[in-house]
């Protein structure tokens, strides 16, 4: 039996051959799959608690791409790999690597200079990294995980509750935050941050 994967509009379609990276092939269904994916973030949270890291290992690209494969490893075979195709979201393909790496500049230029309080970096780099949409798949929990490690373990304050909801899941907490996602686009985060709080 093949993976049946339903998708809806703000979620990132797999094509078939990121399908073919699937390492548990009892996985038939969407919500099976969240199970394990969800079983994946919690190890890589309890991963993250156990290691001390600052602001400069955590503004490394190896660190970005280390993170996702904590979290995905066990699921996906191209766990912690950029995307090599196009999506219904995010940059080109070719533009990842140079998009990180500019998001991480400039989230070092806010802290050394100021510019936003740590919350806000830390959810501005939540929203961008999630715009870039560097993975095939995992993006929204990567962006929300590597937020909650930066006001964490960078500026000395909580993690975020995000809402105390899994947000895979479709209701009126997922509706919230693409809202608040949709804001930040324009350049407005106030409800975004406030809803990282929540």
């Amino acid at each position: 039996m093949g993976l049946d994967l339903d998708f809806t509009a703000s979620q990132t379609p797999l094509d078939e051959d990121e399908k073919e990276g699937l390492l548990i092939t009892t996985i038939t269904t969407h919500g099976e799959l969240d199970e394990f994916e969800q079983l994946g973030v919690e190890k890589a949270i309890e991963w993250t608690m156990k290691r001390k890291v600052g602001l400069q290992q955590i503004l490394t690209e190896d660190f970005v791409r280390e993170l996702h494969k904590r979290m995905f490893g066990d699921i996906w075979k191209w766990a912690g790999q950029f995307r090599t195709s196009n999506k219904n979201l995010g940059v080109d393909k070719n533009q990842i690597r140079t998009e990180v790496k500019k998001l991480l500049d400039d989230c070092q230029y806010w802290i050394d200079h100021k510019v936003f309080a740590g919350d806000e970096i830390a959810v501005r780099f939540s929203h961008r990294i999630v715009t870039i949409h560097p993975f095939s798949n995992g993006n929204g929990r990567h962006s929300r995980l590597i937020a909650d490690i930066l006001v964490s373990h960078g500026f000395g304050r909580t993690h975020f509750s995000w809402g105390s909801i899994n947000l895979t899941a479709h209701g009126a907490a997922r509706s919230a935050y693409l809202k608040a996602l949709r804001e930040a686009g324009e350049n407005d985060y106030q409800s975004l941050i406030v809803f990282a709080r929540q």
